[in-house]
Parts: C-alpha cells; structure tokens; sequence
C-alpha cells in the first residue's frame, strides 16, 4: 500500500436479463420525428442511471461547500473494487483534462509524444501546444495499434498513449501487445492507457497494473457508459509520484458536489454496467451485420463506435446525413472515406440505417 496521505489528494484535479428485455432498463424517450439523431459525439443516449439521477438532484444542497469529502469517497469506491491503493486515484473534471496534463507532465521539447492515428486527438493536440514533438503511427492491418512501430518511433519519447478501446475505431489492442509497450518502451518514458471505452468491451482493464508499475497512467471516464458527459467527470489511475505530477497543472479541477454523488451513485449500481453493455452491443452488431450485408467495410468494434467505409469523400456522407437530422461524424485525416458513428439507442439506430440506406 502506498502511503500518501488523503489531504495530499487536495492537490489533484479533479445477473443479466434477457438481450431482448435490456432496453427496459435503460431506456430513453424514442426521438420524435423532427428530433436530430446525435451520432457524433459518442454520447450515451440513455443518460445518467435514474438512481445517478437522483444523487446529482441532492447534490445541488451542497453546492455552497467545497466537494472534497464526496471526491475521496468516489476514490476509495474505485480503489475498493479495483482492489488497489485509495492513493492511486486522482478525481478530475472529465478524464480530458487528466490527458491534457499528463502531456504537459511527461512530454517536453526533446521528449516526444508517440501515438496512433486515427486515434484520439486530444494528445496531439496538447503536445503542439506544448512544443513538444509528436510522432502519429499507423494502426495495423487489424486497425489495432502498432506497438512494434509505435517504441521504435522515437528512442527520447517521454509518452506513449494507448487508447483501448480505440477511439474513433472501437477496436482493441491485445493485453500482450500492452504488456510489450509497458515492458520495452524508452527509458524514462510513461505509459498512458486511456480505458474511456473499456466497460463496452470482454477485455481486461490494466488497472490493477499501477500496483507494480509506477510508469503506467490509467484513464478512466463516467462521459460513457454510465452517461454522465455533461457531468464532467473523470479518474486519473497511478502511482501517486505520477499523480502529482498531474497536479502541478490542474491541483483545483474538482467536479462539482452533484457530479461526484452521480458516480458514487453510478459504481454502486452493480446491474448498470452489464445492462448497458449487452444492448450497446446488441445495437452495434446487428448494425454493423446491416452495414456488412449491404457491401460496406467496418472497423471490428468492442465500443460504442464503429468507422465505416463509405467508398466516397465522408465529408459528403456527414453532410447528406444531417440534412435528414442524423448527425454522424467525424472524418480523421488520414482516413478520409471513412467515417464514425456512435451507437444510439434502438429507435436512433433504426432511424440512422433508415437514412444511411436512401442517401448512400
């Protein structure tokens, strides 16, 4: 157990029903015809739990004092059944701004940032503004990231950065492959895994690894699964050198009181997440079999987003799509006739290959 006392944490930031009854559980008011369907953003379209709903509603009592005790609270419950150190969680507001300032911590002019494309921009982006140098590498022919390519992209590198699943992708990288970057990346050098979308998938999570490796950095999100984007909450995961070395950029980013109850609220409810998962999954198989059946390529996802290839420029796509109120997107650079869809509820997705079949 690592001995860091909780005040220090003052200095960080921030059984199963049956598939065809799971919507009962989470559903949401079906879109009335001249509502948009939001595809785009990777939002879930259920919100927050009823009973994460109710919490954030008592939350608002206690706006007037600073949110500390309900912050050490949600880490100790994610320590508890992570079964690792209370210690090894920082709280921020959305696991962004984690990621941002973990660039900030351990990229610099000479040491680098090494990541995939496509991928997650937020990194990227933090680095240019950083100065620092970034080093984009191809996914591999399973749309997995290279990891091979990525330690050999640059020998000074001080960051690596997995997303797992893959962001716009939804594909996973193996553990091994992981367990090769954490073993074989340069010296010095911090491994930044970012599990945003790790409670869609049958993969393990690494973060039971921060308990025997202080150069592994783990990101966590309530934006997903538990339909909380709005709320603006996140976890840092790591040994507390790592951690603090957060807090130096963000030792105030705190989530409000409601934000916080609403994921104490969230990881109590034990029947949430595998309800969520098995109907996201139901709704991205059966669409991605349609998509498949109609003669489109897709990205193998275990998320709640798929990339399509529209065999056309995917701006038009995007386009011809919201012009009937179905908003998709985005295009990354390098994938230019691909696109990404997040996974709807089931009235969305019905709408979705409703307009996907008369306008592509």
């Amino acid at each position: 157990m690592v001995s860091v006392s909780r005040r220090s944490l003052l200095a960080f930031s921030a059984a199963l029903p049956l598939l065809g009854r799971l919507d009962w559980a989470v559903a949401a008011t079906p879109p009335a015809k001249a509502d948009k369907v939001r595809l785009n953003y990777n939002e879930s379209p259920y919100g927050p739990a009823l009973a994460a709903r109710e919490a954030m509603q008592r939350g608002i009592a206690t706006a007037g004092r600073y949110p500390y005790n309900h912050m050490y609270a949600l880490a100790a419950l994610f320590a508890q059944q992570q079964g690792i150190a209370e210690e090894q969680v920082a709280v921020f507001s959305g696991s962004m701004a984690a990621l941002r300032y973990a660039v900030l911590a351990f990229t610099s002019d000479t040491r680098g940032l090494v990541m995939a494309t496509p991928s997650y921009e937020v990194p990227r982006q933090a680095a240019e503004a950083h100065k620092a140098p970034v080093h984009e590498v191809n996914l591999d022919a399973h749309h997995a990231h290279d990891i091979p390519a990525m330690l050999a992209a640059d020998p000074q590198a001080g960051m690596l950065y997995l997303c797992n699943p893959n962001n716009p992708t939804g594909t996973l990288t193996p553990t091994q492959a992981i367990r090769d970057a954490l073993a074989n990346k340069p010296k010095g050098s911090v491994l930044v895994v970012d599990e945003a979308y790790i409670d869609f998938a049958d993969a393990p999570s690494v973060v039971s690894w921060v308990k025997d490796h202080d150069d592994l950095l783990v990101l966590r999100t309530f934006s997903k699964i538990y339909g909380m984007a709005g709320a603006r909450l996140g976890l840092a995961i790591g040994h507390p050198t790592l951690l603090e070395r957060l807090a130096v950029f963000g030792g105030d980013n705190v989530p409000a009181g409601s934000s916080l109850l609403g994921g104490l609220a969230s990881l109590e409810d034990v029947k949430l997440l595998p309800q969520r998962k098995a109907l996201n999954a139901q709704l991205r198989d059966e669409t991605l079999a349609w998509l498949k059946g109609r003669g489109f390529t897709c990205t193998a996802s275990h998320s709640n987003c798929f990339m399509i290839d529209v065999k056309q420029p995917a701006q038009q796509v995007i386009e011809k799509l919201a012009a009937e109120g179905v908003l998709i997107g985005r295009v990354w650079q390098n994938w230019p006739q691909w696109v990404r869809v997040t996974v709807g509820n089931k009235q969305e997705m019905a709408r979705f290959r409703e307009v996907f079949a008369a306008r592509v």
